[in-house]
């Protein structure tokens, strides 16, 4: 007499794959929810520190005895200024699981850096005519320029901020040209300092 055997037969998981369409439905919300978010990696404490530094420029550029000296410091601490941004801004978005130059970072940079391309080419075309006196109203006025273009895809506080700084410009042009080292201080030190310290207390640092 034969016995009958069992035999077990082992279930293989099954793994769908959800369709093409799918996926790229699902990738296309992501793009765009974010393209709609914010830039929320403006730096807070960053901003507080390129407020301190033109403070110390503003310093020692009221010792200088040319134009040409006095603009030079102030250049100087435009590009120390900007590597502190960058740093903190990339730490900001590290710690957030942000990448910096995509979706709304993306469109904050282009439209950020061409009103500071232009204040570039201006100071170079002013000095070389002589109009000197223009340049400081001009920063002021492209900076805070740049910052309220780029402060459209960012929180609120910072088109108020590049606000504030269109308005010291136009003060800046309006004024006789030995209150330029003032308005200078007002702008890149104050205003930095002042909305930094809004900004780390509302978004972080």
């Amino acid at each position: 007499m034969q016995t009958s055997r069992r035999c077990r037969v082992r279930r293989m998981p099954v793994i769908v794959e959800p369709p093409s369409s799918m996926i790229e439905d699902l990738q296309y919300i992501r793009r765009t929810m974010e393209n709609s978010s914010s830039f929320t990696a403006v730096p807070g404490w960053g901003t507080v520190a390129m407020g301190v530094t033109a403070l110390i420029a503003s310093a020692v550029a009221f010792l200088q005895p040319t134009f040409g000296r006095w603009m030079t410091v102030w250049l100087i601490d435009a590009v120390l200024a900007f590597c502190v941004a960058m740093w903190t801004m990339r730490r900001k978005a590290r710690r957030a699981g942000l990448v910096v130059f995509s979706g709304p970072g993306r469109k904050f940079a282009l439209s950020f850096f061409p009103p500071m391309l232009v204040a570039a080419i201006l100071t170079a075309v002013l000095y070389r005519a002589g109009a000197v006196n223009a340049i400081p109203g001009m920063w002021l006025l492209l900076y805070g320029t740049s910052v309220v273009s780029g402060g459209s895809f960012s929180v609120r506080i910072v088109p108020a901020m590049g606000s504030c700084f269109i308005v010291l410009g136009t003060a800046a042009l309006v004024t006789p040209a030995a209150w330029a080292l003032w308005w200078m201080l007002l702008g890149f030190g104050v205003l930095h300092v002042v909305f930094g310290m809004m900004i780390a207390r509302r978004h972080g640092g």
